[in-house]
């Protein structure tokens, strides 16, 4: 399956060096200009001598046959059938959709030009944050495609003044407060969140996304920001997640939408009981906090051994969140050390047949502690 960066990266490289594309956003770069703007389109410091702005005829989007939709925004521009990027998200899309695919046909791709006065003051924001994020977190702000599904009302209102609420998807489960979003290739996911419009269409949005340093969220939580500066987003699963959390105090800075794409296709199918309950076992990495303890006294002096246990108890005792008990226990032991001891059990787990019948995760990207 293609990667939608990957292949939008690959498809405007054809414009020449003077095109650069960068986090999903395609741009000139006028080296002779006199501007004021300090970033580049990749949000580096360039310097004052260049200038980022969108050419639709250097773009990709053919110039006699652009339509300017009746939605509110000015930015908006259709891509033509034969533009390559609408085949790519247009392919995307249809697949992700699983048995709706073939029952599925796309009226029309439309992309975020950023041309206008707010909407490149948008662009530059996003930019500036995913360079700070990618500080923060040494040298990445995992910016990433996700769908964001919603009523056309509500998309005219998020492309003319950004996000105004948080979005609780129809029959998920409540991850907190924050704009839900589902990743590339499982649009499905974000169906649920669209509503027919006066046309019989349905409308996604394809936006880029700055995740940065990922945390586990569990049903019910009210989290509606990082639990620590250590965390940009959240999701409903590390190893494979369906949705992608961004906290209500980063939903105007970490979320820029890129395409609109306008389909018709019958309702999603309604999910499973069983999809609707929390599962009563984990899914991310996990190992028994006995277990833990012991291991790590391995590797750990006997003083942060000790201040581990202590935090365990006090957790026990109900003196302290899970979720705190994991924070403390990560900047005691650190995610370096705990991923390699817990990957190391899983491993142990899975020669061993496993216990209770589960089977070994995936890689880890966080650990996450159960009594």
């Amino acid at each position: 399956m293609e990667n939608i960066q990957d292949q939008c990266r690959s498809q405007f490289q054809q414009f020449g060096s003077d095109h650069r594309l960068e986090n999903g956003v395609e741009a000139l770069m006028a080296s002779k200009t006199s501007a004021n703007h300090d970033f580049s389109d990749d949000g580096d410091f360039n310097g004052p001598d260049q200038e980022s702005v969108v050419s639709d005829s250097e773009s990709g989007i053919s110039g006699p046959s652009v339509e300017q939709l009746e939605w509110r925004n000015g930015d908006l521009v259709k891509l033509v059938e034969q533009d390559k990027i609408y085949d790519l998200i247009e392919r995307r899309f249809v697949n992700g959709l699983g048995i709706l695919g073939p029952q599925t046909t796309v009226s029309a791709v439309y992309k975020n030009s950023h041309s206008t006065h707010i909407g490149q003051a948008r662009l530059h924001a996003f930019q500036i944050y995913s360079q700070a994020i990618a500080k923060k977190n040494g040298g990445s702000a995992n910016v990433l495609y996700a769908w964001l599904g919603a009523s056309k009302d509500q998309i005219n209102n998020i492309l003319g003044y950004g996000f105004a609420q948080c979005n609780k998807p129809k029959s998920s489960q409540f991850l907190g407060g924050g704009v839900y979003l589902s990743p590339d290739a499982l649009p499905l996911e974000s169906l649920e969140d669209t509503v027919v419009d006066e046309d019989g269409l349905r409308h996604l949005l394809l936006c880029r996304v700055i995740l940065g340093k990922t945390e586990l969220v569990h049903p019910g939580s009210r989290q509606n920001h990082p639990s620590s500066e250590a965390f940009d987003s959240g999701v409903d699963d590390l190893f494979a997640p369906r949705k992608y959390i961004v906290w209500s105090t980063h939903m105007n800075t970490h979320i820029l939408p890129e395409y609109l794409i306008s389909f018709r296709t019958p309702p999603p199918p309604p999910r499973s009981k069983e999809a609707k309950q929390p599962s009563r076992m984990p899914t991310s990495p996990w190992m028994p906090f006995p277990t833990l303890i012991s291991v790590l006294s391995k590797f750990l002096p006997a003083p942060e051994i000790a201040m581990i246990s202590k935090h365990h108890k006090e957790h026990r005792d109900h003196k302290i969140s899970r979720h705190e008990l994991i924070k403390r226990v990560r900047q005691i032991a650190g995610d370096k050390l705990l991923i390699h001891v817990i990957k190391s059990f899983r491993v142990q787990q899975s020669r061993n047949g496993g216990r209770n019948g589960q089977r070994a995760a995936g890689s880890v990207d966080s650990p996450i502690l159960l009594e």
